[in-house]
């Protein structure tokens, strides 16, 4: 059995400038930089067989390369309990369109739709006793947040195991994207 999602890799440069927004949130369990992401699809725990297949399909995709812009913050939340802390990712018409080629995919393969909107997004921390209070009070002082803009030149497929706080995630395959 394989966990799997495919995303878009966060450059070391940018990640720097992520990793100094830690800090500061009581009850906030801080991603590792190493493990910071775009979501693109999450596939979940597949058959090895099944897994093969998403691999190969995704090798099918020709897109051209292009950029993001990481901007402003956000708090996830199971109705009025937060539960993540994320970097918002500036949706271009080039990521979306991404995005929504996986999704298709998937689905071709038989595995159930996304039951969420896609909101694009780097996680920067989970919570576990964080107070709405606290979390206001930490995006009061750092909402206005903005990251560097990167070149995205390909898209991987990651696995990773059941834990607690996400990663370590590994590369299974890496899809060049290219013009």
């Amino acid at each position: 059995m394989a966990r799997l999602f495919t995303a878009l890799e966060i450059p070391a440069t940018a990640g720097f400038h992520l990793s100094l927004l830690k800090g500061g949130l009581p009850g906030a369990r801080w991603i590792d930089p190493a493990n910071y992401h775009v979501t693109l699809r999450f596939i979940g725990d597949i058959d090895h067989r099944t897994a093969d297949e998403v691999a190969a399909a995704l090798d099918r995709v020709y897109r051209p390369p292009f950029e993001l812009s990481l901007r402003g913050l956000h708090c996830f939340a199971s109705g009025r309990v937060p539960h993540s802390l994320a970097v918002k990712v500036e949706p271009t018409e080039q990521l979306i369109e991404l995005q929504a080629e996986h999704e298709r995919i998937i689905q071709r393969l038989g595995l159930p739709a996304e039951g969420r909107r896609y909101i694009p997004h780097v996680t920067l921390a989970r919570f576990k006793g964080t107070t709405s209070t606290d979390v206001a009070r930490w995006l009061s002082e750092h909402g206005d947040f903005v990251g560097p803009r990167f070149p995205v030149d390909r898209f991987v497929l990651y696995s990773s195991r059941a834990s607690v706080g996400g990663g370590p995630y590994l590369v299974e395959e890496a899809y060049p994207l290219a013009a």
